[in-house]
């Protein structure tokens, strides 16, 4: 099945919820195969880079799109990072439903690494 972003994001969607289940890298990770990418499981949302790149996304730069994986960096008290997909209107997802890119005030107020990833 070829990537399907809709997909992707519409399952992210369904499944977010109200507040963080601590378990980002597998809800995205679900996300991207429901949207008809393989990728692997990981355990920490900051090493999903190589299973993103074997999966046929490439790291972009600029403004987010729909369908968009964010990597983040970890911050003190959350030493596996942090991953969402994007919807394309303001709206990012993990485990839950946010509101930026960065998922609180904590990650918000020390603004950790990020990288894009995108397949087109």
């Amino acid at each position: 099945m070829a990537w399907d972003k809709h997909k992707a994001v519409e399952y992210a969607r369904i499944h977010a919820g109200n507040s963080s289940q601590k378990r980002c890298a597998h809800f995205v990770s679900e996300a991207i195969r429901h949207g008809g990418a393989h990728i692997h499981n990981t355990p920490h949302a900051k090493d999903m880079a190589s299973n993103l790149y074997a999966a046929g996304f490439r790291p972009v730069f600029g403004e987010p799109r729909e369908g968009d994986i964010a990597v983040i960096q970890p911050i003190a008290g959350h030493p596996s990072g942090h991953t969402s997909i994007y919807d394309g209107h303001g709206t990012w997802y993990s485990d839950f439903k946010q509101y930026s890119m960065y998922p609180g005030a904590a990650w918000r107020n020390a603004r950790p690494a990020y990288q894009l990833y995108r397949q087109d």
